[in-house]
C-alpha cells in the first residue's frame, strides 16, 4: 500500500502500483480498468460476436469467477448466453470448496450449472490414479491426466448445450508459462495452439477463448478481493510436482527485477506465431480429422489419448 495518490482520479487510497506501466490506483479505478482492459481484449480480438453461448469452464477460483462476473456483463446487456461447467476432478479437501463457491456464485448470476464429475463419467478420481501409481517411479503427473480428461468433458459439454465458445480463466502468468514450457520442451504442436482463441478446423471441436490473456494473476487476486467476491485460493496439491510450477517459479523470480517479462513473452510469441503457424500448418496439409474408434470423439489417431489412458488405469486399478 502506498500514500501517493491514484494517477486516474487524485484519490489517495492506492491499493495497487503497475511497477509495469507506472500506473497508481485506488481500488474503484483499478476494478474498473480490469474490466475496460478484459472487455477491450474480447472486442480487439473478436473473441464473442452478438448472440453467442458461452460456456465458462468454472473451477470456483479467482481467475474463473472473475471471468464468469466480466463475461455476465454481455449478458446482462443481452450481447452473449452464458452456462457454466465446473468438473469435480475427486481430489479430495481441495476440490469441495471450489464446487461450493461456483454454485453460489451461479445461483447468484442466474446462470445455469453444470457439475461433470470423473467418478461418475469414468468411474474413479485423480486421487485414486495417483494412490494406484504411487510404486511407479515412472507414472503419468496428475496433471497430465487431469488435463486430457478435463478438455474433453469441456469439449463434450460445449457440444451438448450448443456452445459457440468455450472460455476459460487463463491469466497472463498461465500463457507465459505455456510459451516457455513448449519452447523449451520443443512442442511445436501446442506451441500454434496457444492464442485468445483456439479453432479448429474439425467442427465437433468448440472455439475456446481466453479473454484473461493479458491481465496478471497477481492483479486478478487483487480484482476479486477488493470486489468482494468469495473465490477458493487454494492451490492444487498435486500442481507442485509439475513442470509449469518450475517454470512459474522462473518467470515469477525474473518479474521481480524485470516486470515487464511476461508482457514481453507473449507479445514476442505474438509476433513470431504467424510465421511459425504458416510453416508448421503446411506441413499438416492433408492429415484428415480422426475420430477414435473407441468412444467417437474427434482425435488425430485411431484410439485418442482419453482412451489409451482409461485402459492403462483401468488396468492399474483393477490390479
Amino acid at each position: 500500500m502506498t500514500n501517493k495518490v491514484c494517477t486516474q482520479c487524485g484519490y489517495e487510497h492506492v491499493v495497487i502500483h503497475r511497477k509495469y506501466n507506472g500506473q497508481r490506483l485506488c481500488s474503484k479505478c483499478f476494478k474498473k480498468s480490469i474490466e475496460t482492459k478484459v472487455l477491450k481484449t474480447i472486442k480487439k480480438q473478436k473473441l464473442v460476436t452478438k448472440g453467442d453461448k458461452v460456456l465458462v469452464g468454472l473451477s470456483g477460483g479467482k481467475d474463473s469467477v472473475a471471468l464468469l462476473k466480466i463475461l455476465n456483463i454481455l449478458k446482462e446487456k443481452g450481447i452473449i448466453e452464458l452456462e457454466a461447467v465446473t468438473i469435480d476432478e475427486g481430489i479430495s479437501g481441495y476440490r469441495e470448496e471450489g464446487i461450493r463457491i461456483a454454485k453460489e456464485t451461479t445461483k447468484e448470476l442466474n446462470v445455469k450449472h453444470h457439475i461433470i464429475t470423473f467418478e461418475d463419467k469414468y468411474g474413479f478420481t485423480i486421487d485414486k490414479i495417483m494412490k494406484a501409481e504411487e510404486d511407479n517411479p515412472n507414472h503419468q503427473h496428475a496433471c497430465t491426466y487431469c488435463g486430457v480428461f478435463r478438455r474433453q468433458v469441456f469439449n463434450q459439454v460445449a457440444r451438448e448445450i450448443n456452445a459457440t465458445k468455450l472460455a476459460t480463466g487463463h491469466n497472463l502468468d498461465d500463457e507465459s508459462q505455456s510459451i516457455m514450457m513448449n519452447y523449451l520442451e520443443g512442442n511445436i504442436n501446442n506451441m500454434v495452439r496457444i492464442g485468445y482463441k483456439t479453432s479448429s478446423s474439425d467442427k465437433r471441436f468448440t472455439p475456446k477463448i481466453k479473454p484473461l490473456r493479458e491481465i496478471p494473476e497477481k492483479e486478478i487476486g487483487l480484482y476479486v478481493l477488493e470486489s468482494g467476491f468469495e473465490v477458493h485460493f487454494d492451490g492444487c496439491p498435486y500442481a507442485h510436482e509439475s513442470f509449469r510450477m518450475e517454470i512459474g517459479d522462473f518467470i515469477r523470480e525474473t518479474t521481480l527485477k524485470h516486470p515487464t517479462i511476461m508482457y514481453s513473452i507473449l507479445n514476442g510469441f505474438e509476433k513470431i506465431k504467424p510465421s511459425l503457424k504458416k510453416d508448421y500448418i503446411s506441413q499438416q496439409i492433408g492429415k484428415p480429422n480422426g475420430t477414435c474408434e473407441i468412444c467417437g470423439e474427434p482425435a488425430s489417431q485411431n484410439i485418442c489419448k482419453s482412451c489409451k489412458f482409461l485402459k492403462d488405469i483401468k488396468s492399474k486399478l483393477k490390479n
